[in-house]
């Protein structure tokens, strides 16, 4: 990598790498040299977080507004009016997980291709007219049709922006990036609650309150898709708000310690062979065991505060104090997580406080324990965003190829909303009010998870030291530039980050 005086090097070897460590330690004293230049960088990264970001939790709110309303429709009796009895409430939730893992891969090839900033608020433009769509539902055989497209449209919107974010911040800031942009989903539940509780005050002769809210909520992404389609840059290198000193800072910085090579032409070869280390597999089999907490607080939540014993209004309004939390949490250990540069400490910790929520929930008489039963709802919201965000954050951070960071998380975060079809099963209506099974069952998953986290985290350590043992150095992951690692594990010199 040429830029800001660094050398460009073709064997990948560890007297290389160490050169690079030295010359990284004189490179801020040299004349003209700005790669620590650490104003400069701060002065990239406000830019890129007041102009790139704030649109993009923008862009999720309406996602999760989109995709988690049905919940709140219920509420509203949205199964009473299109007639939907016994297990078809479960079945319909179920189809959007099919088309949302089928079309995840595929979608974000052509993210890559294309470029994420054209195709991502397309895709948004799709899934909020579907939702508009989804106003004039008659039964439940349109409600499904709906949510399969839905399923589909959305598919790759996640993956997508995790993606795009990644190119344009380094590994140790992507995490509460990521926290703010994924609180969106937390704060759309608050929100949701709340314009649910507002939208359902409204007496219409012509439309029920659920229709009200799929029309507010369908119309406001449509807009809010074309704003993004006009604004969104579409590469580091091109970004139009930074002058050519802070573009090239900007490009130097992701290809020392994000990606390989910026701007990596799509190779879907290439990009499978992120599958071929064992870590990457058991990242997908903990992105299903977190996703069933996820999806059980993302489809049910308002189910499982309802079980306190309150009406239709006060349990939506019930739902916002704990979906702020959430927010709340998923910033302090994702900011705690970058800070420290650590990952599985935090996605650890995330895991276990949603666990002991669930469990605490369906252990106790929440009619009658009301205090502790509305508390552990607290804890079910205080890791099951943080462990989502987290997790998709390590493995894009130990991902140094574009192309494979692009698969990995095309792969895993549907994988993790899959679970969805698990989550949507479980809540059976004979189990009403409390679904002591289902929350069982979620529990076991997020068991599942912590133990999946604890084994990566101990095998990266001992991989780290067993390479710097035969390389006879102490290297971390802060010590070699990312341009180096297109190989990624396979490359002597590359070291976890964990």
């Amino acid at each position: 990598m040429p830029e800001f005086g660094m050398p460009t090097l073709k064997d990948n070897t560890v007297e290389e790498v160490k050169s690079i460590v030295q010359e990284g330690e004189v490179v801020e004293v040299r004349e003209g040299a700005k790669v620590l230049d650490h104003k400069l960088e701060r002065r990239i990264c406000r830019k890129f977080d007041y102009r790139i970001l704030p649109l993009t939790a923008l862009m999720y709110l309406f996602n999760s507004l989109d995709k988690s309303n049905i919940s709140n429709a219920k509420t509203n009796g949205i199964d009473d009016d299109l007639h939907i009895v016994g297990q078809q409430w479960n079945t319909m939730l179920s189809i959007f997980y099919i088309p949302f893992v089928l079309c995840a891969f595929p979608l974000s090839l052509l993210i890559k291709k294309y470029n994420a900033a054209n195709v991502i608020p397309i895709m948004m433009f799709s899934f909020g007219s579907i939702t508009l769509l989804l106003v004039s539902a008659f039964d439940y055989g349109s409600l499904v049709a709906g949510r399969w497209f839905l399923g589909m449209c959305e598919s790759a919107f996640f993956p997508g922006i995790v993606y795009y974010l990644s190119t344009f911040y380094r590994r140790a800031e992507l995490a509460r990036r990521l926290s703010i942009f994924y609180g969106a989903f937390n704060i759309a539940n608050a929100f949701s609650g709340l314009l649910s509780y507002g939208v359902f005050q409204i007496k219409s002769s012509r439309l029920h309150g659920w229709q009200i809210l799929f029309l507010i909520e369908g119309a406001l992404t449509v807009a809010f898709s074309v704003v993004a389609f006009l604004y969104l840059p579409r590469s580091v290198q091109q970004v139009k708000f930074l002058t050519e000193e802070e573009r090239e800072c900007a490009v130097w910085r992701i290809s020392t310690d994000s990606s390989s090579m910026v701007g990596d032409k799509l190779s879907i070869k290439d990009s499978l062979k992120v599958f071929k280390h064992p870590v990457a597999i058991m990242w997908m089999f903990q992105e299903i065991c977190i996703g069933v907490p996820l999806n059980s607080y993302s489809n049910w939540f308002p189910q499982i505060v309802q079980s306190l014993g309150h009406g239709t209004v006060i349990t939506n309004l019930y739902t916002v104090a704990p979906n702020v939390w959430g927010a709340i949490s998923l910033m302090v250990l994702c900011f705690a997580s970058d800070y420290t540069s650590t990952r599985s400490l935090f996605v650890g910790t995330a895991v276990a406080s949603t666990l002991i929520g669930f469990v605490v929930f369906g252990a106790i008489d929440s009619a009658t324990h009301t205090g502790v039963a509305y508390f552990s709802c607290f804890l079910m919201t205080t890791g099951v965003s943080a462990s989502s965000v987290l997790t998709s954050t390590w493995y894009n951070n130990n991902t140094p190829n574009e192309n494979r960071r692009m698969v990995i998380s095309a792969i895993g975060i549907p994988l993790a909303n899959a679970s969805g079809l698990i989550a949507s099963n479980i809540f059976r209506a004979k189990d009403a009010p409390k679904y002591i099974p289902a929350l069982g069952i979620t529990a076991a998953f997020g068991g599942a998870a912590l133990i999946t986290i604890v084994l990566i985290s101990i095998y990266m350590v001992i991989d780290n030291k067993r390479r710097n043992k035969a390389q006879g150095t102490k290297l971390t992951f802060r010590d070699v530039p990312t341009y180096l690692l297109a190989e990624g594990p396979s490359n002597p010199s590359y070291r976890w980050m964990y």
